[in-house]
């Protein structure tokens, strides 16, 4: 796809703001009302969803100008979703496909960031953008006696991701699941130091073409491994795998994020809980788990000729409402003795965590306001632990946690389940 493939969609933004705030319907007040934390933020129409489309629109018109104030609308948003699904209550257009082919649009031009290009540097000589950590991928593995694919074949692939694999805060996570999985005599295996980049966060950045290179690496992988099923415990590697690859053609396999492997394995008994666990908890809901993680959807019509926007046959919109929330809502749930408070934004309008996007990278003090104010959010239920599953949000928390000196665990599921087993 390219930007002027959505030229209609573009063209169909009124201005109405609804891709600012969460649906009435769907919130009690005004307090946590607000989706986008671009808008939020910076407070001028153009960092909105309908902002973006409508500098798009000019810019398909008019010629394709990049200016330092563009570039700052452009790079400052984390790709999260909100205003696109905000919109989609009561509309039939994209918003966060266009947006997205705006900055690969920039990235093509060689209007990059600076930031950015040194994260993609490592991509393409490491195989990670994740620069510290532990001198190996497969570190946190050392062992553990873990099925290697690049050897031998399994039924399961266990992708772990760079985060989880070279933080040495959140490697205990997939050594974790790896025993998880060990104990209910799951067939699986890992690629070692072989494991790389998913692509994910190189596409949200608007690098394509280097989340083609490495779909290919890890398509190559999986076929060696011969698994039938791609199980990651990282939101954004599910993303990729789930949504990117499909969309893209390169999807030959079932992709589960960890929290639904676990819900089968406990529903099944081949996990068991041994001790309550009395804590109150609220859950954060991942962007790329949640609303981005619903499944892609091919559309095979055709745009009707003419001044209305119709296709034939109608267009199926994804619209968030299929993503991953009840898996690890279930697996919580399995708990004896947790209490779970939720938060006002959850499920498809949850608030994101600020570490998307390359606004990580990008502006730290936009990602770690982000942050902030959903850690304020989680505070107000009471919870004594915000609990998420994916590593991105949990390493963005845990500092600001650390910075503001906050009275509030960070954890991943898999470390609330494995306290209770």
């Amino acid at each position: 796809m390219a930007i002027e493939e959505y030229r209609g969609d573009m063209e169909m933004c009124c201005r109405c703001s609804a891709c600012k705030y969460i649906p009435l319907q769907m919130i009690r007040d005004a307090k946590y009302s607000d989706a986008c934390p671009s808008i939020a933020r910076f407070n001028f129409h153009a960092y909105s969803g309908g902002g973006r489309l409508l500098i798009g629109r000019e810019m398909l018109a008019r010629g394709f100008e990049f200016t330092d104030r563009l570039l700052h609308i452009v790079y400052n948003c984390q790709m999260c979703g909100a205003c696109d699904i905000s919109c989609k209550y009561a509309m039939d257009m994209e918003v966060l496909l266009p947006i997205l082919e705006l900055r690969m649009k920039c990235v093509e031009a060689g209007k990059t960031h600076p930031a950015l290009e040194k994260v993609i540097g490592l991509l393409r000589t490491k195989g990670s953008m994740v620069e510290a950590g532990l001198e190996r991928r497969s570190q946190w593995a050392e062992g553990l006696e873990i099925k290697d694919v690049r050897k031998e074949p399994a039924e399961v692939y266990y992708h772990v991701g760079c985060l989880s694999s070279l933080d040495k805060d959140l490697s205990t996570i997939p050594r974790l699941v790896a025993k998880m999985l060990k104990e209910a005599k799951v067939d699986f295996g890992i690629a070692y130091d072989g494991e790389t980049c998913c692509g994910g966060r190189a596409h949200e950045m608007g690098y394509r073409e280097d989340f083609f290179n490495q779909a290919r690496k890890n398509l190559e992988i999986v076929r060696r491994s011969r698994a039938k099923t791609v199980v990651t415990n990282c939101a954004h590697c599910y993303h990729a795998f789930k949504v990117l690859y499909d969309r893209y053609g390169f999807k030959e396999f079932e992709v589960l994020h960890v929290s639904e492997l676990l819900e089968g394995l406990l529903k099944d008994g081949r996990l068991k809980q041994k001790r309550p666990l009395n804590q109150t908890i609220t859950y954060h809901d991942p962007c790329y788990l949640g609303r981005l993680g619903e499944p892609w959807i091919h559309f095979k019509g055709r745009k009707v000729p003419g001044i209305k926007f119709v296709f034939d046959p109608p267009k199926t919109y994804r619209r968030g409402t299929n993503g991953i929330y009840d898996a690890p809502r279930k697996v919580l749930g399995t708990v004896p003795g947790l209490n779970i408070y939720e938060m006002e934004r959850r499920r498809e309008y949850a608030w994101c965590c600020g570490a998307g996007g390359g606004v990580n990278e990008s502006n730290p003090d936009f990602a770690l306001w982000t942050a902030e104010k959903r850690l304020e959010e989680a505070a107000e239920t009471g919870a004594s632990a915000i609990v998420s599953a994916c590593p991105w949000c949990e390493h963005i928390f845990k500092k600001v946690v650390s910075m503001r000196g906050l009275n509030l665990e960070v954890l991943d599921i898999v470390q609330v389940l494995e306290k209770s087993m």
